[in-house]
């Protein structure tokens, strides 16, 4: 080869080196941009049987372009367990916290430690125009995703103060609920909590039929990244009313389904043989999985 066509060809190949960079470069800001805001939520649902709401509280991480929603502490268990060092860690801190030893013996009581219970994150993309939604559906982890336009807002003409930000109203029916929502115009952020998002103004507080309502805690400046799912090759993809209709019928034969994996001999506890059934027209936030 000559010495003018061996300089093409490396002047070509540190082109293409580069090229090849910026492009990691790019996928790697597009999959961990820096948020301008993180807020706090608390997520309550109202029990009508038992006359007794749960409150969870999730995060949001969110600048223009996309959003974030989780929870703290499963975020940290996620992390900490995407490595074979991390998880054994993980274990060592639950055992510690759990683990009680009497004069009759070694007690757990996983109440006491940090263990995961919220497995929901959603992941909002303007540019991609779409939602991926994470989370444990029955017994097995999977993701699908939804496109945008699926939420579509009214504004109203109602304010309220929210965290002390004057917040203007808006309705949407979306999956078979009918939300109203509170947002401030004075944050240019168009996300909220869950799946919420496409208003000129951070989503602060919405709410459904008296039983769902996602409320603002707090909000602060922050320039955390947005980091992708931890180990993603857990989640199987699936289809958003398959989803829900697997963790229905998960919820309402939960004995049967682990017996059958694990053997006639698991025996269950404080097990109500007379709790109602779920109903997804009363529990679901997305109750049109049942539409036929």
């Amino acid at each position: 080869m000559s010495i003018e066509k061996q300089s093409l060809k490396n002047r070509y190949m540190k082109k293409t080196g580069l090229i090849a960079v910026m492009c990691v470069a790019a996928l790697s800001a597009a999959a961990q941009e820096k948020a301008d805001i993180i807020a706090s939520y608390d997520v309550k649902v109202r029990n009508w049987d038992a006359d007794t709401v749960t409150t969870t509280r999730m995060s949001l991480l969110a600048n223009t372009r996309q959003a974030k929603y989780f929870n703290d502490l499963s975020l940290w268990s996620d992390s900490l367990s995407s490595t074979p060092e991390g998880k054994k860690q993980l274990q060592q801190i639950i055992m510690a916290a759990c683990m009680t030893e009497t004069p009759e013996g070694v007690t757990f009581d996983m109440r006491k430690g940090p263990v995961k219970n919220v497995h929901t994150y959603v992941f909002t993309s303007q540019p991609d125009d779409k939602l991926t939604y994470y989370s444990k559906f029955g017994d097995s982890e999977a993701y699908y995703e939804e496109a945008l336009d699926e939420m579509q807002w009214e504004i109203g003409d109602e304010t309220s103060t929210v965290l002390g930000y004057e917040c203007q109203s808006a309705t949407a029916d979306y999956h078979g609920r009918k939300w109203t929502a509170w947002f401030a115009p004075e944050i240019p952020v168009a996300f909220g909590p869950w799946k919420f998002h496409g208003l000129p103004g951070l989503i602060l507080k919405a709410e459904a039929d008296g039983t769902f309502c996602f409320e603002a805690t707090g909000i602060e400046k922050s320039d955390r990244l947005m980091t992708p799912i931890y180990s993603p090759e857990k989640y199987q993809k699936t289809s958003r009313k398959k989803a829900l209709a697997d963790d229905e019928y998960f919820m309402n034969n939960r004995e049967a389904i682990i017996q059958a994996k694990f053997g006639g001999s698991v025996k269950f506890e404080n097990v109500d043989p007379d709790r109602p059934k779920y109903n997804a027209l009363r529990d679901s936030l997305e109750p049109d999985y049942k539409d036929k």
